[in-house]
């Protein structure tokens, strides 16, 4: 296993042993729907289960350790197997081979509208999106005012979030999924979408965030901030770690392949 740690020194808080995900495509018998998955793209390669049928290969035999302190980057094409990654340390994917350990609360930040009730105020909202990351009323209260005041939403919180514009719910979720200091912080690049305004504000908190997390893992396209925030790489390839190793090793070996069309 390829670990970020060097041997003794800190215990693991996440841990892959030759972890494999795959995913069945019903229907698949015909060649125009392989073609069409060929052509659309998929996390791994398309490959056959024991009874012949057709499977996509999201993840294959990845391996690695992450400890207090790591800040890991997953790089890759589209379809190379970032957010299966991410939703595999997670735990909503399940490996079909291996093992997937983990110590700590995790903080999945690609899904942060999960628990929004569009016939609930902002204030219901809160306190439920809030107990679904696992905070305790008590803590929920007290970090209400931060919260409010980071959404800049007003009266509106009084309001059933079906009045809000997609903008606003993403105000919303994203004050609740930031306001806690995290142990497993997993994130997906898309967050960090939206008027210039709330991201310059949101982009700080994040940054806070990041900074308040034991571990944390990024999928992203953004080879910039992925040199801004994240210490190590993972470059995966149709579901296989290509490189995994200091976060400028890795750019710089993914960039040559692009370059070479590789």
């Amino acid at each position: 296993m390829i670990s970020m740690m060097s041997e003794g020194e800190r215990e693991p808080i996440v841990s892959l042993d030759r972890v494999s995900v795959s995913f069945p495509v019903y229907q698949g018998g015909s060649r125009s729907l392989k073609k069409r998955v060929l052509f659309h793209g998929s996390a791994g390669k398309i490959g056959r289960d024991a009874n012949h049928k057709i499977i996509i290969e999201a993840l294959r035999e990845v391996s690695l350790s992450l400890s207090a302190g790591d800040r890991l980057a997953l790089i890759g094409a589209n379809g190379a197997g970032k957010t299966t990654l991410l939703r595999t340390i997670a735990g909503i994917y399940e490996p079909i081979e291996g093992s997937v350990v983990t110590h700590g609360r995790i903080s999945p930040m690609f899904d942060i509208s999960l628990g929004i009730d569009a016939d609930l105020s902002g204030y219901e909202n809160i306190r439920l999106r809030a107990l679904l990351l696992g905070l305790s009323p008590g803590a929920i209260e007290e970090h209400l005012p931060d919260i409010v005041k980071f959404t800049e939403l007003g009266d509106y919180l009084d309001m059933p979030v079906r009045t809000y514009s997609t903008g606003m719910i993403l105000r919303l979720a994203f004050a609740v999924a930031t306001c806690f200091k995290p142990e497993i912080l997993l994130m997906d690049e898309w967050i960090l979408a939206g008027d210039a305004h709330f991201m310059g504000k949101a982009e700080a908190r994040v940054q806070n965030f990041i900074e308040r997390a034991s571990v944390m893992v990024l999928a992203s396209h953004d080879l910039k901030l992925c040199s801004r925030w994240c210490t190590m790489g993972v470059w995966l390839d149709q579901g296989r770690v290509r490189e995994l190793g200091p976060i400028g090793n890795v750019i710089k070996q993914y960039t040559e392949s692009v370059a070479e069309g590789q």
